[in-house]
């Protein structure tokens, strides 16, 4: 299991607009200074930092009621669902990774929402995009740890995307110890404390995801 901590000296400014809603309108002299500050105060109080571990596949399985389950060696995590399945179609391992900018945003962005709507809005997109350029980091060190063993990383895939539930989170969390080693908390309802928090799974292949859609795609015409 590894815990590593990542610098983000800048954020990308288009992506935080992207996140606020802007689609190339014009921006007020005075929004662009808060938005400037906003961003400044998000590195100042970001601490991003990631948990993440590979289990090999155990095995997959079929239950009664059709839904597919990946099991993996060492985790009581089951990844469960057809769009997870399809994802990890010819996986031998998984990466389970757990990635946070900190409580310190999370204590500014409630602060915001009670006291600046308008610094709320912006903190929020660009504590958004802190929490994803964190996540595409430790991303950056799956594909790499893979690739020394002579692996390959598809993309990552977080609880709520297509039918895997959120209902795995607190699994999935405890595979990678977030709690303890990132201080990263659910609520009743399922959502991280932090809030900018990100949990997902990334396949382990043996050949190129591009190969392998190749290979299905070459098969399914003959």
């Amino acid at each position: 299991m590894a815990v590593e901590s990542y610098s983000l000296p800048t954020l990308p400014r288009r992506a935080v607009l992207r996140s606020m809603g802007y689609r190339g309108q014009e921006i007020a002299p005075e929004t662009d200074a808060h938005i400037d500050e906003c961003l400044a105060r998000v590195l100042e109080l970001a601490h991003p930092r990631s948990s993440w571990a590979v289990f090999d596949v155990a095995g997959r399985s079929v239950r009664d009621d059709g839904t597919s389950e990946i099991h993996l060696v060492g985790t009581a995590l089951t990844l469960a669902g057809s769009s997870i399945a399809k994802h990890m179609d010819g996986a031998v391992a998984c990466a389970v990774m757990a990635v946070t900018v900190g409580m310190d945003v999370e204590r500014e962005l409630r602060r915001l929402s009670a006291t600046d709507s308008v610094a709320s809005v912006i903190f929020d997109a660009a504590a958004t995009v802190a929490v994803e350029e964190a996540a595409a980091a430790c991303q950056k060190s799956i594909i790499a740890a893979a690739a020394a063993h002579g692996l390959y990383a598809n993309a990552r895939f977080s609880p709520g995307y297509g039918d895997l539930p959120l209902a795995v989170q607190p699994v999935l969390l405890s595979s990678v110890d977030a709690q303890r080693r990132l201080g990263i908390s659910l609520t009743d309802t399922l959502l991280m404390v932090p809030t900018k928090s990100i949990t997902a799974v990334t396949g382990i292949f043996k050949t190129p995801p591009a190969a392998r859609r190749s290979e299905r795609m070459s098969g399914s015409l003959e």
